[in-house]
């Protein structure tokens, strides 16, 4: 794919990218695929999966508590627990206000640890990375933000979300689908969004604006980016998904150069299309 080439004009120092359509097939990759990269947030809808996993294992329940008083699973993965940003201090009441929280995603690994008597990092390997042969990439730390991996690892797990072998399709529906409809908050790097929809450890496009995605992705999009640099969005309209993954922190650049990226990504798939 041309577009991908794009990254080449990116103000980074390595860069690397690949589209994977719904049937699994990669449809092109640029740059050094095999490297491995820091996540930050990128990490969240891996460890989000792992979580769904444990829910289908019977390890938790969705809506059972976890987290401040009143809190759920369900409430943590869609960032309405009520959890400040970067610490364990409960700002809202949950399901008032979408908070993106870290500390949510640090509660949610120590409940699943406790759950299935298993550590949170070492339960993704066993639960996602290990079954779809994600070996370059690890958990070193916070569910939130300590993942590491590798553009070619990020295309089987965005082959697995568009068709999932490890998860019940319903389970995935309900992640990609808004949890607590309605509710504004902050998008980090993007401002204040009303609404804020989230699913459950993915941020749903729907009409945001400004975002990170293309003016051509349509509202289901879903995905995460994150402060390394990084992004994976997966388009169910356009039956495809994206991973890019760069070394060089979030910015005025990335805001700059990903929406027309993610368009001309999106014009290709078009075209092969017709």
């Amino acid at each position: 794919m041309q577009s991908l080439a794009l990254i080449e004009n990116w103000p980074v120092p390595t860069a690397a990218a690949a589209v994977v359509r719904a049937d699994g097939t990669v449809a092109g990759a640029h740059g050094p695929t095999g490297h491995r990269f820091p996540l930050a947030s990128v990490s969240k809808p891996l460890a989000a999966y792992a979580a769904l996993v444990a829910y289908e294992e019977g390890a938790v329940e969705l809506d059972e508590p976890a987290g401040p008083d009143g809190s759920t699973v369900r409430h943590l993965l869609a960032h309405t627990s009520g959890l400040a940003f970067d610490e364990h201090r409960v700002t809202a009441a949950p399901g008032t206000r979408r908070l993106y929280s870290n500390a949510g995603f640090e509660v949610l690994g120590d409940h699943i640890a406790k759950a299935t008597d298993i550590p949170f990092a070492e339960y993704l390997r066993q639960a996602v990375l290990e079954p779809l042969g994600m070996t370059s990439t690890a958990l070193d730390g916070s569910p939130a933000k300590d993942g590491v991996s590798t553009v070619d690892d990020l295309v089987r797990f965005a082959a697995e979300v568009q068709a999932p072998r490890l998860l019940d399709p319903r389970t995935v529906l309900e992640a990609m689908s808004v949890v607590h409809p309605g509710l504004s908050g902050v998008l980090p790097g993007y401002g204040h969004q009303r609404p804020n929809d989230w699913g459950l450890g993915f941020e749903i496009r729907d009409g945001k604006s400004p975002h990170w995605t293309g003016s051509a992705s349509s509202p289901r999009t879903f995905g995460h980016f994150g402060q390394s640099g990084t992004f994976l969005w997966i388009d169910p309209d356009a039956r495809a998904a994206c991973v890019a993954l760069t070394d060089r922190a979030f910015g005025p650049w990335a805001v700059e150069v990903w929406p027309p990226f993610t368009d001309a990504v999106l014009a290709e798939l078009r075209g092969r299309a017709h």
